[in-house]
């Protein structure tokens, strides 16, 4: 007598015929298809989504599409999992599918997504006994079988004859199948004869160091009797990976998935996915997986990654892993989604936008090499280092750093010999503590001398600093420095007490030489002024092994403040920093015996770099608004200072605190020759009121951002020349002599050109700013779509960013700023930039800080304006009658409402970046009766 097996086979079927369609959201059951394949252990049937019929009807046959995307779904989900992919095939089959301004026609893809053998609504096979992870054998499908499996369903779908390209697509250990079959070049040649083109995979892992602890999901899943019981027995296992979903799952997508698995019997393949993790080096799989490894370190195929940082199961060091091993690969980090990144965020674009490039390859245009703007015009190559190294003998001063003082009381000061000196002995520890070119470094460091020298000996031995804004917050910067990614963090103890409570990764080096105990607490490394120490009087000195990076490595990583957005990681080349010294040199007319008084974060850090003595003021640079006029003034006396760059928000407190300054004071400001705010836009009365403090001081504010410093100026006189100019928003000047600026203007429903006009061709047209000069950003970090978004223009072969700012020309030839584009306003007249009557309303008395916002749908909503009143009396909500008629009498914009709020909210490094969307939404809310509060 047999005994029956404990899964028994059931034949392939389609989903409706079990559910019915309007229960499967997104599918259509036109895409299904049953093929019947040829495998190592007979003829399978499978469950096919294809959406090639669908195409065939808008008329594009098989050889008519522009690629083919191979998609395999992971454990445990089916097919259903890709159905935004296959319809948006559909949608550029119909001209539907946009991917962004500037951007090529989207390419009309057929998509096949096989369900696997033992999942979705593929065929289920015979198991004579549960799902375990022991033993050499199993009847459930292994991983080197279900990439045969992939290839012998392709050869029997496409045949031999020429196809159009084909990408790979995988997710979870659909990932490691997807990859493991377009890397093996010899499985393919023996088998289908298929190429990829490209491979694409959303979270995955192709190697897992036995050392490494198996993700805490996966050990409770992998654990004896667990694994068939939460897996096959239960719906344990399905139920846990649908609660992933960051936002949560609809209930109905979550019902979709569960219904090829309803019962018991046809969740054998969950289980043995399950059991198929290769977690030791004795399992059956572990060398099917060794094999996808090392195959996709030897692929030139290009890959790109998207990833959900928030998986609890795919790690971030699988990511690295990744990105290590592959030759080619671009990834988009999506920093707030997790596991199910398909159901979380939109993937079509990136990849439709990736696959796109790739079929049109590098761009044919080629920029001329002597333009004296723009991309090219990087100048002579000069490194950061390179004061340090010449004036290693001087005894004249480098830094004076006011936030400490020496044993006297006086302010620490720093001579050009002893901080060459300092930099050269720390750069040697760095190097011998293991410090490698490329290694990314995270300076948990207060700007004033320590950073100082920390970063430039960083630098010099071809570190990269990761440089993160504390006024992100806690959760803020330790998601950028993840983000990140560092080898190396280096700290003071509140940076080191917060990699340590939040397990950063990177080896960890303290600033100052800590005491036994704060050591083993901190799991430091190392101490840098234990090297400036020990290597004293010592030369650094590139070796054969260790050189000087190149011009084009990358140097830095600046993260944004996210006023704008969520904060972003900005990469800069030795190069681009370079150029941007010498345009600052330029700029702030630099000479031997300068002094820079640097009271903004980016330019606190770049004295040295300029051959500039650098001061630091008494403040918390990170927030501006600590600077008082006896800081600024002690420390123009301390340095003997010449040049002031400061923020509008620490010259508004300046200007606030100007009747605590004595003659002493008075008669040191009068040395300024050059004062600088950036930031945020200068008003002219603050202008004025400086000035009285620093009256032989010429004014200029440049305009710029995290991506390009520095774009255009603009100087006191040129502001009041244009007071009485009719046009909106603030203007920022001229572009500076190596910037080339162009516009893409903006439609009714405030949409972007795709093609760009010269400034003399948009002269007060709205527009979206895009610039290319030698200075700016080499890209985003990890952050491939919004590379692609913002780098679409190939104008005279250069490179280009969309800034995301909006404004126009003026007949001068001068910018003015009205805001970003999420920030436009779409009344019935046309777009608006909320930056023009925002100027308008702030000139009010009764007006401490105003913002525009738009209620309602695109192109018909109501222009508000959110008021954030002098008078704290008034009430939040509907302003009263009196402020509503003299707001609207103000401006030329028909405003529908006006209201008060206790705070209009703005950025910690600016103080004036206005989070527009946020009162965007609580307006809608109050005009539609909703809460006030």
């Amino acid at each position: 007598m047999t005994s029956s097996p404990m899964i028994s086979a059931e034949p392939a079927h389609f989903p409706h015929a079990i559910i019915a369609p309007e229960d499967l959201p997104g599918w259509d059951p036109r895409w299904s298809r049953l093929v019947d394949v040829q495998t190592f252990d007979g003829t399978r049937r499978f469950h096919v989504l294809d959406n090639a019929d669908v195409l065939a009807d808008h008329g594009y046959g098989s050889d008519d599409v522009d690629a083919i995307i191979v998609a395999v779904h992971g454990n445990p989900t089916w097919s259903y999992l890709w159905r935004k992919v296959a319809q948006a095939g559909i949608d550029a089959a119909q001209g539907n599918l946009n991917l962004g301004p500037g951007a090529p026609k989207a390419p009309v893809i057929r998509v096949i997504a096989p369900d696997q053998l033992d999942m979705g609504f593929s065929e289920r096979l015979t198991h004579e006994a549960l799902p375990s992870a022991a033993g050499a054998t199993t009847t459930y499908r292994t991983l080197d079988q279900r990439i045969n499996d992939l290839d012998a369903l392709l050869a029997t779908l496409l045949g031999t004859s020429p196809t159009p390209p084909i990408f790979s697509l995988g997710h979870d250990w659909g990932g490691v199948v997807s990859l493991g079959w377009a890397a093996d070049d010899q499985l393919r040649q023996a088998g289908s004869g298929l190429t990829p083109t490209g491979m694409i995979s959303l979270n995955t892992a192709v190697w897992h160091d036995e050392a490494d602890p198996i993700p805490a999901p996966l050990q409770a899943a992998l654990a004896g009797p667990l694994l068939p019981g939460s897996t096959v027995a239960t719906s344990a296992f399905l139920d846990t990976t649908l609660a992933l979903g960051t936002p949560p799952l609809d209930r109905t997508i979550k019902t979709a998935y569960k219904a090829p698995y309803r019962h018991r019997s046809r969740r054998g393949g969950i289980g043995g996915f399950v059991a198929d993790i290769p977690a030791q080096e004795s399992h059956r799989s572990r060398p099917a997986l060794r094999r996808v490894a090392d195959n996709l370190a030897n692929t030139p195929t290009p890959a790109l990654l998207l990833w959900g940082a928030k998986d609890p199961v795919f790690l971030d060091r699988y990511q690295l892993d990744l990105l290590q091993r592959i030759q080619h690969i671009d990834i988009h980090r999506y920093n707030n989604a997790g596991h199910l990144l398909a159901e979380d965020r939109d993937i079509v674009e990136p990849i439709f936008g990736w696959i796109q490039q790739q079929l049109d390859g590098p761009g044919a245009i080629t920029p001329d090499p002597t333009s004296t703007k723009g991309s090219v015009a990087v100048g002579t190559y000069c490194p950061l280092w390179t004061y340090l190294d010449r004036w290693a003998d001087s005894s004249t001063t480098a830094m004076v750093d006011m936030t400490v003082t020496d044993r006297g009381g006086n302010p620490f000061e720093v001579s050009w010999a002893k901080l060459a000196e300092i930099v050269n002995a720390m750069a040697i520890g760095l190097r011998k503590a293991g410090m490698r070119p490329g290694d990314r470094v995270s300076m948990l460091v207060e700007p004033g001398r320590d950073l100082t020298a920390a970063l430039y000996a960083v630098l010099r031995v071809g570190g990269v600093a990761v440089v993160t804004d504390a006024g992100l917050g806690i959760k803020g910067m330790t998601r950028a420095i993840r983000s990140a990614a560092p080898s190396w963090i280096i700290g003071q103890t509140p940076g080191l007490s917060l990699a340590r409570a939040t397990n950063l990764p990177g080896k960890r080096l303290s600033v100052h030489t800590m005491d036994p105990l704060a050591h083993r607490a901190l799991g430091l490394s190392g101490s840098l002024y234990r090297f400036a120490t020990e290597y004293a009087g010592q030369r650094y000195q590139p070796t054969e092994t260790h050189p000087d990076p190149e011009p084009s490595a990358e140097a830095a990583v600046l993260f944004t403040s996210g006023s704008t957005g969520p904060a972003k990681g900005v990469r800069y080349t030795h190069q681009k920093l370079s150029a941007l010294t010498q345009l600052l040199q330029h700029t702030l007319k630099v000479a031997p015996g300068s002094s820079l008084l640097a009271g903004f974060a980016p330019f606190a850090l770049l004295g040295p770099a300029i051959g500039a003595t650098s001061v630091t003021p008494k403040m918390s640079v990170t927030k501006p608004a600590t600077l008082t006029a006896t800081a600024l003034a002690d420390a123009a006396i301390a340095g003997d200072t010449t040049m002031i760059f400061a923020s509008p928000a620490a010259l508004h407190n300046v200007v606030d605190t100007a009747n605590e300054l004595t003659a002493e004071h008075h008669k040191a400001l009068e040395k300024i020759s050059m004062l600088l705010s950036a930031g945020a836009p200068v008003p002219v009365q603050l202008m004025d009121d400086v000035l009285q403090l620093v009256p032989h001081a010429e004014f200029h504010s440049p305009y710029g951002m995290t991506e390009s410093l520095l774009v255009t100026d603009i100087d006191h006189h040129t502001q009041h020349a244009i007071a009485d100019q009719p046009d909106r928003g603030v203007c920022v000047g001229k572009p500076l002599d190596v910037v080339r600026v162009a516009m893409a203007p903006l439609d009714f429903l405030g949409r972007p050109a795709d093609e760009l006009l010269e400034p003399g061709d948009a002269v007060g047209q709205l527009s979206e700013i895009v610039i290319s000069t030698p200075h700016m950003l080499a890209g985003y970090d990890k952050l491939y779509n919004t590379n692609r978004q913002t780098r679409v223009d190939d104008v005279d072969g250069l490179q280009w960013h969309r800034t995301g700012d909006i404004g126009h020309f003026d007949a001068a030839g001068r910018l003015w700023i009205e805001g970003r584009t999420y920030h436009i306003v779409t009344p019935p007249t046309g777009a608006l930039g909320p930056g023009g009557p925002e100027d308008d309303i702030q000139r009010l008395p009764e007006v401490r800080r105003v913002a525009i916002v738009g209620v309602g749908p695109v192109g018909t909503q109501a222009v508000v304006a959110v008021i954030e009143p002098t008078d704290s009396t008034l009430k939040p909500g509907l302003a009263p009658t009196e402020l509503t008629d003299a707001v609207r009498g103000t401006t030329n914009i028909d405003i529908a409402a006006v209201l008060i709020t206790d705070n209009v909210p703005v950025d910690i490094r600016h103080n004036s970046k206005i989070n527009r969307p946020a009162l965007a939404q609580w307006a809608s809310r109050v005009l539609a009766g909703g809460k006030v509060t």
